[in-house]
């Protein structure tokens, strides 16, 4: 009888191979099996090697009976197409990087290593990170497994439906301004963001330094912790990191939430949001009530900035992180004859899709001359201003509740000829990465039509245990019921 690992967690997967129930090379396959049968319907993986795969899960096998240990020994994960793995490829979604073979792991995925995990297949993404539909993919869109004619969110979207979709038991993901959490919400997953400096960003394909970070989707509040215990941490390769002991964030999963104050920000429940999601975080937040919590509002004023801040300031790091990419020592290089400048002209315009060019042009601009000080020393300007205001917040409250979105997951093709609409649904989530602070997707419901919900709960600057206990208690208070 095949394995059947539509539901297993981490968790139970650990406790599986711990107790002899099952192979790492049996869970392996069965992983291989479900991606051979599903994906070509949702588009969730764009890379698999199959022989390689095997040979990892043939060596942890090895390794239990030679009586080593690792918390993760066995488990197979999947890895969003912008991480280093030394010896995959990594293109990032896009033409430009095709052919291109990481030299190296980046340091989530040897803490990952490490602690015994198999890195199983590249998950697809909006190219270089740029997007909120997976559907900006040199390698064509991936579609929402719960429902195959809406997106499944982005950039992270093809992590969230190797999860959602029953391909994988969890996934790495991204999230410069909700690129882990949104798609969670759409496909019905769990997506934690750490802090900024949480995890280290080295072997990571920079969009925008100071807003990434690199954080798993998985299907429980306590796989999502599991995975951030092996990953966080101080590294010497990424100077943002910080050097402290990393927490023991099982021990906040509790199960309750007495004595916790938790927020609701006025301004995260404005007009034109879905009235389902609407209604779905407000049960949300009643059943925290009736968990312990006390509820009180709190304001954060200049969250209607947030929007146009992050993609100015977003954008001016892309411009410069993007620039290494000329054609000249690895990837795509455009063919024809004429002086080194021409080829590099013609390999960026054939090489990146059109939304990863319009966030280039419009980097380039607010960070050219006469323009700088209007545009991106003001956005600089205004993200203090959303740090300040989730200071004062988190002066009064433990953490807090806000839709993940204000809709659910877009039909296909509905924000491609409106990029704006696209930036606008990002309102909820950029200001976590603006202000550096934590956040967690949790499923909250769905609407009539079957789409997922999710509310987010976020946490200060390295509150992840915060974070993580409202997640799981909800989670655990809604088990048995259809979400």
């Amino acid at each position: 009888m095949a394995l059947d690992i539509d539901q297993l967690t981490v968790r139970q997967a650990v406790v599986g191979l711990r107790t002899g129930a099952y192979s790492s090379v049996a869970l392996t396959q069965a992983m291989l099996e479900a991606i051979a049968t599903r994906n070509p319907a949702v588009n969730a993986f764009v890379w698999l090697d199959e022989a390689d795969a095997m040979r990892q899960a043939e060596a942890a096998d090895r390794a239990r009976q030679a009586g080593q240990q690792g918390v993760l020994l066995g488990v197979p994960l999947a890895v969003k197409d912008v991480l280093n793995v030394d010896g995959h490829p990594c293109s990032c979604g896009s033409k430009i990087l095709r052919g291109y073979t990481a030299l190296y792991d980046a340091t989530a995925i040897a803490r990952l290593r490490a602690a015994g995990a198999l890195l199983v297949g590249r998950t697809n993404m909006d190219e270089f990170a740029m997007g909120s539909t997976t559907e900006n993919s040199a390698f064509g869109p991936t579609r929402n497994p719960v429902a195959l004619d809406h997106v499944a969110g982005g950039s992270s979207g093809g992590s969230a439906a190797a999860v959602a979709g029953g391909m994988a038991l969890a996934a790495l993901g991204t999230d410069t301004g909700g690129s882990i959490r949104q798609p969670a919400s759409f496909c019905g997953c769990v997506g934690l963001k750490p802090s900024y400096g949480r995890i280290s960003r080295y072997g990571l394909v920079a969009y925008a330094s100071s807003l990434d970070q690199i954080g798993p989707i998985t299907r429980t509040v306590a796989d999502a912790a599991l995975l951030l215990g092996v990953m966080a941490g101080r590294d010497a390769l990424d100077a943002t990191t910080l050097d402290q002991p990393v927490p023991d964030y099982n021990a906040a999963l509790t199960g309750d939430l007495r004595g916790l104050r938790l927020g609701l920000p006025r301004e995260y429940f404005v007009d034109g949001m879905d009235p389902e999601v609407a209604v779905a975080v407000r049960a949300a937040t009643a059943r925290c009530r009736e968990l312990g919590a006390q509820i009180v509002e709190v304001s954060l004023p200049h969250t209607r900035y947030a929007v146009a801040t992050y993609y100015i300031l977003a954008a001016a790091e892309a411009s410069a992180n993007l620039a290494r990419f000329d054609g000249v020592r690895y990837g795509f290089r455009a063919t024809g004859e004429g002086a080194p400048i021409d080829m590099y002209k013609q390999t960026r315009a054939q090489g990146f899709g059109c939304e990863v060019q319009r966030r280039i042009i419009l980097g380039t601009y607010v960070l050219s001359s006469g323009y700088y000080d209007a545009y991106y020393l003001r956005a600089q300007k205004v993200r203090t201003l959303i740090r300040r205001d989730f200071d004062a917040a988190f002066a009064q409250c433990d953490a807090l509740l806000t839709p993940v979105a204000p809709t659910p997951a877009y039909r296909m093709g509905e924000t491609m000829d409106d990029p704006l609409h696209m930036y606008l649904g990002d309102i909820f989530t950029v200001t976590a990465n603006l202000a550096g602070v934590c956040g967690l997707s949790v499923p909250c419901g769905r609407t009539a039509g079957g789409l997922p919900i999710g509310l987010q709960v976020l946490g200060p600057a390295f509150g992840e245990e915060r974070v993580l206990r409202v997640g799981h208690a909800y989670e655990q208070s809604r088990q048995g019921e259809a979400l």
